[in-house]
């Protein structure tokens, strides 16, 4: 991320934890809520900078060369609701009151209950 944003600083509101399968840690300077322990030691080390939201609105107070990162939007449970279930072709996971046999598994779902509609 780094080597492409120059010298910006990567704002992160969350954690940042230490991954041991990074071998060598870039150096970089980034903001976020809290650090754990052994990150913000290997990214000291490296020559990179560990901020607080406060530092950082001291060094920068309109967020200039800052590049926010978020996780993926689509990553909650609701999206996989949204759409219409029934429809052919569609992969829609409908909202059901409980997993058993009698619910949603029977008649057009499953070809040995009749018959199964085409997706």
């Amino acid at each position: 991320m780094q080597d492409k944003k120059g010298d910006k600083v990567a704002v992160l509101v969350g954690t940042v934890t230490d991954d041991v399968r990074f071998l060598e840690v870039p150096k970089m300077r980034i903001c976020a809520l809290k650090f754990t322990d052994s990150a913000r030691a290997r990214i000291v080390k490296a020559g990179g900078e560990c901020l607080t939201f406060d530092q950082l609105a001291l060094q920068a107070p309109c967020g200039e060369n800052t590049v926010l990162l978020r996780g993926p939007k689509n990553a909650r449970e609701a999206v996989r609701h949204f759409g219409s279930p029934g429809a052919s072709g569609s992969h829609v996971k409908p909202y059901i009151r409980a997993k058993g046999r009698k619910f949603e598994k029977a008649r057009g779902r499953r070809a040995s209950r009749g018959f199964k509609v085409k997706a």
